[in-house]
């Protein structure tokens, strides 16, 4: 990652950081901070986290930290200082902690490519204004109205791929499709459009879990590259639709895009061009990884488990032989039918979430379990350290859908996050629910397949998917016409 990067540019960039760094740690030096290493300057331990999440080994890495350490303890992130904090009760204590305590603001590369007035940074009345626009095109009110044409894009798009190849990869496929749905459903961006953002949207995801070095060649600079490149191709978007608007051409309720610009705040004001563009880019790469991967790890885990598959394809099946009419495309009551490959889809979060974890800030002097915790630095709280807890879930190694079917147990608050928690959960988990399951059904509803290479394993960069991409021989199922 650091081999390509000339060595005068990197020798003043790690002065540069380390006499930052020294601020913050020097005021550290008196307090009570949780035990840990820091690692080497300013990297830290970046590269050891981001090999352990590429080889799918980020619970063996915490774990090696809490055997030393205890479930609270310091490493050096992303160019801060950082510490994680593991559990149910450290859950709820850095995602439930008030906004000027515990911040969302997240590191500098996901900052930069994110945008800083993202709905995952904004605070306080501008947060729940925002949050509260956008939350109008993903609820389930308003969701009952896109499957339909969920369906026939991904139905449209699944023929396509079958008419043009006899294997496919699937990691390659199910991007496409979880972008196409973002952008048709959500935001109403034309086919040519899509295609000429595609690739930036890629790139600049790759680049938020990567090391703050803004050089030419590493990732964080074709990161922001890329982003620029996708806010110079939407403003001239935003002035036609925010024209179209102003002559009652368009009404606000027609997308997202067309939302955020008729938004007016509490001075009747119209959002800054910066807060929409980072809104824009947000939603999008939270939308578009997050659905991607689940509905990925679907298909893989299909592949690999015939007892599950079997059930999945006997509960789509059934909905399809109880259809009535001439109804040809899928239905929200559909939909709500698919409990079982829902619950699929839950224990396969559970064991390998989309969301390892996530980055906060501490904005001032605060503490945890009699720890000191000082302001500017980082806060990392990880989904494995209650999703593999036994105490929580019973033989938490075990894939166990029926985990999820009428609980005995219910799962306490802050220990079952693959959409987060708190005021900055996930606003898309539900829309996330009708892509993956729209697509599942398509998927087992037309085909039947195989996957090309059995032993492929899962790695993070940062979100997992199959190491290969997913490559399976995809053939008709033999009962459709």
């Amino acid at each position: 990652m650091v081999n390509d990067i000339p060595f005068i540019g990197l020798c003043i960039l790690t002065l540069s950081l380390a006499f930052v760094l020294r601020k913050l740690l020097s005021k550290s030096q008196t307090k009570n901070v949780p035990k840990g290493s820091l690692g080497y300057p300013i990297i830290g331990e970046t590269l050891e986290f981001l090999r352990a999440q590429r080889q799918d080994k980020g619970y063996e890495w915490i774990q090696e930290r809490v055997s030393k350490y205890g479930s609270v303890f310091k490493t050096s992130l992303m160019g801060s200082p950082t510490v994680f904090i593991i559990g149910q009760q450290g859950n709820k204590f850095v995602l439930g902690s008030s906004d000027d305590v515990i911040s969302a603001k997240k590191p500098t590369t996901l900052q930069k490519i994110l945008g800083k007035q993202s709905i995952a940074e904004l605070v306080g009345t501008r947060h729940r204004l925002v949050k509260g626009e956008m939350l109008k095109f993903l609820k389930p009110e308003c969701l009952q109205n896109y499957v339909k044409k969920m369906d026939e894009l991904v139905n449209t798009t699944l023929l396509k791929e079958l008419k043009e190849n006899k294997t496919i990869e699937v990691v390659r496929l199910m991007k496409k499709l979880a972008y196409d749905m973002t952008s048709n459903i959500l935001f109403d961006i034309d086919q040519p459009t899509r295609e000429i953002l595609f690739a930036d949207f890629i790139t600049s995801f790759k680049a938020i879990h990567s090391l703050p070095i803004n050089l030419p060649g590493t990732s964080f600079w074709r990161g922001q590259k890329a982003r620029a490149r996708i806010v110079e191709k939407i403003l001239p978007i935003m002035n036609k639709r925010r024209e179209e608007l102003s002559k009652g051409v368009l009404n606000s309720t027609n997308d997202m895009l067309s939302c955020l610009l008729a938004i007016r705040d509490e001075n009747d004001e119209p959002l800054d061009d910066d807060v929409i563009t980072d809104n824009f880019v947000f939603i999008f790469v939270a939308s578009h990884d997050t659905s991607a991967t689940l509905m990925t790890l679907m298909i893989w885990k299909l592949s690999r488990d015939q007892e599950v598959y079997n059930k999945v394809l006997e509960e789509q099946m059934e909905i399809l032989k109880q259809r009535k009419g001439n109804e040809e495309r899928l239905t929200w009551g559909e939909i709500q039918k698919m409990k079982y490959t829902w619950r699929v889809a839950q224990e396969l979060m559970r064991m390998i979430p989309p969301l390892f974890g996530g980055f906060r800030k501490a904005l001032k002097d605060t503490s945890y379990q009699g720890y000191d915790i000082p302001k500017g630095w980082q806060v990392y709280w990880a989904s494995c350290g209650t999703h593999m807890n036994k105490d929580i879930f019973e033989n938490p190694h075990k894939f166990d859908p029926s985990r999820f079917e009428n609980q005995t147990k219910s799962i306490p608050p802050f220990s079952y996050l693959p959409f987060g928690a708190g005021s900055h959960n996930c606003i898309g988990n539900e829309f996330a629910r009708v892509k993956t399951l729209t697509t599942i059904h398509n998927f087992v509803k037309l085909y039947e397949w195989s996957q090309l290479n059995p032993k492929e394993t899962i790695t993070r960069q940062p979100m997992p998917y199959p190491s290969l991409g997913l490559p399976i021989e995809i053939k008709p199922r033999c009962n459709m016409s």
